[in-house]
């Protein structure tokens, strides 16, 4: 007979609060994990000093210290190109450097950390009336901050103590909020001011106000690190070997372009410009040249929005694989849309919209919107095609045009107005023909030797050249593509996928081309082109809030460098 047995007592169950305490306890301990380590993340791909620059610095700058790579870098080009920018480094140098008595190898790489970064501060008020007893300050000096990580605090006390440079001239001392400063002012246009945050950087400003702009970020004003998705963006380009990286502050950048433009800037466009938060690239050396990798992004409020649709992707396989330079992108008429927006506050401008327009109406009666860009919503490109053999020798090349059109009725109608005008008021003879089985529309003009073709490839693409007679390279179809050109491929190798466009040039190709008047470079800008082989741009937008531009400079290989002049 088995023994009673007794009744298993029943495992209480907690109360219902002390589980949902448990488990918001792990929630919130999750959420604080996963806060700290991407915040972590985040704070590493942020240049040295960003908790001492404020959040109003117009550009960023950091640079490596490593010499092997500058050493690198000053392998790459021919022998004028590899001057000139040993010129430039020593021009760098002498302004940094020797100017205030300082030698980079003495007084600075024992200490220095892997990175100096410098900052460009707005001019602020005031920055002009120095305190009794200060020099001065030029009424055009850049309000620039230097940070230098210190590796080595040891030796950065014993190097600088010895050091000429602070030896001599005339250097005092004041506290500013805890911190003592070292200033000299022998000279306005070389004034230094100097202090050390926690053994750990070195802050070097050109004068008093941008020296105390930095100690009052540190002790808590709006920093660099604070920007509005600066540590994302910063993310999404990080090169652990990047030789240097850039910030530019777009809404500050704009303003100090907007006050010092001849042009007045309209409310609008500055309202529309200022949605924009930053742009930020990286910058790699690569066995055969420069690797760029940028950024740009909104402000998170912003009411602009990107349209994240990457549409480019058939014009580098209706090109010919000769094509000297090529520029595309997915929608021509949103393109012009967003340049006209931001045109009136860029102090640089490839095209004047409203010259453009009024010159469309002059010249041929057409309205840019309503005549032709309303047609233009596809892909488009802009290139340049060498003439085939046995061209003229004074049309070595030909500006080629292509455009997808999303309303092929609409297009018909404003190519035969335009046909029409060509020959009635120009006097151009217009006559169709056939290459390669294609009917295409010719303009020429003996007397001043102009040809233009126009036509149409697979029935929605419509194509003009301006030059040489180069249709027949892609009509109706390249015999190899621009596609398949190694330079091409190499140049815009990218992990961006689907993109918005490319641009690309054959430098070495470019530059040998002969009595082609809208290449016409200077002699100065030559001797530093010659060293490139190739640009490759590809541009992708990737969220509604992103848009990403790869870069690869293609460089040639140079001598063996010495040491800078």
């Amino acid at each position: 007979m088995n023994a009673p047995t007794k009744p298993r007592p029943q495992k209480q169950k907690p109360p219902l609060p002390v589980t949902i305490g448990a488990a918001a306890a792990l929630v919130t301990g999750g959420t604080i994990a996963f806060w700290a380590l991407t915040r972590q993340q985040q704070l590493n791909v942020m240049p040295i000093g960003a908790s001492a620059i404020p959040q109003d610095a117009l550009m960023v700058v950091s640079v490596s210290t490593d010499q092997g790579k500058w050493q690198q870098l000053r392998e790459f080009g021919t022998p004028r190109s590899q001057a000139a920018f040993d010129q430039n480094l020593a021009q760098l140098r002498d302004r940094f450097l020797n100017s205030r008595n300082l030698d980079y190898q003495r007084d600075i790489q024992p200490w220095i950390g892997k990175e100096v970064t410098m900052a460009f501060l707005p001019p602020q008020a005031g920055v002009n009336v120095p305190p009794p007893g200060q020099a001065a300050i030029p009424p055009n000096s850049q309000p620039t901050v230097m940070i230098l990580p210190i590796a080595d605090a040891l030796k950065a006390k014993e190097v600088l103590e010895q050091s000429p440079a602070t030896k001599g001239g005339k250097w005092t001392e004041r506290d500013y909020k805890g911190v003592k400063i070292r200033e000299n002012q022998d000279s306005p246009t070389q004034s230094a001011s100097i202090a050390v945050l926690d053994t750990t950087q070195v802050l070097v400003a050109n004068n008093p106000t941008a020296i105390e702009r930095a100690i009052d970020t540190v002790k808590g004003g709006a920093s660099l690190s604070q920007t509005p998705g600066f540590g994302d963006a910063l993310s999404q380009i990080q090169s652990e070997d990047a030789i240097a990286r850039l910030y530019v502050n777009i809404p500050a950048a704009v303003n100090t372009s907007a006050a010092n433009s001849s042009r007045p800037v309209p409310p609008q466009t500055l309202a529309q410009l200022q949605q924009n938060q930053g742009l930020a690239a990286t910058a790699t050396l690569a066995n055969e040249g420069i690797q760029f990798k940028s950024i740009s992004w909104l402000k998170p409020d912003s009411q602009r929005k990107f349209d994240t649709s990457n549409n480019a992707k058939m014009m580098p396989t209706r090109l010919p694989g000769d094509t000297l330079m090529m520029a595309s992108g997915g929608n021509l008429q949103r393109f012009w849309q967003d340049y006209t927006q931001g045109v009136s506050a860029n102090p640089i401008q490839f095209v004047n919209p409203d010259a453009l327009e009024q010159g469309l109406r002059t010249t041929v009666g057409l309205d840019l919107e309503k005549d032709l860009l309303n047609w233009m919503q596809g892909e488009y490109s802009l290139s340049l095609i060498p003439a085939p053999q046995g061209a003229p020798a004074n049309l070595p090349a030909s500006l080629v045009f292509m455009v997808q059109t999303n309303d092929r009725r609409a297009a018909e109608e404003a190519l035969k107005k335009l046909d029409g005008v060509m020959a009635n008021k120009y006097a151009f003879k217009v006559e169709e023909s056939k290459i390669e089985g294609q009917s295409v529309v010719n303009w020429s003009l003996p007397a001043a030797n102009v040809n233009i073709t126009r036509g149409w490839l697979d029935g929605d693409v419509a194509f003009l050249s301006l030059g040489a007679p180069v249709a027949g390279s892609f009509l109706p179809k390249p015999p190899t593509t621009l596609s398949e050109n190694e330079l091409f491929r190499k140049s815009t190798q990218s992990q961006l996928g689907a993109n918005n466009g490319h641009f690309f040039v054959d430098m070495d190709r470019v530059l040998k081309l002969q009595n082609f008047p809208l290449l016409q470079i200077p002699a100065a800008n030559r001797s530093m082109l010659e060293g490139i082989r190739s640009i490759g741009v590809t541009a992708a937008i990737t969220s509604d809030r992103t848009s990403r531009y790869d870069v690869f400079v293609t460089l040639q290989k140079g001598n063996q460098p010495g040491a800078l002049p």
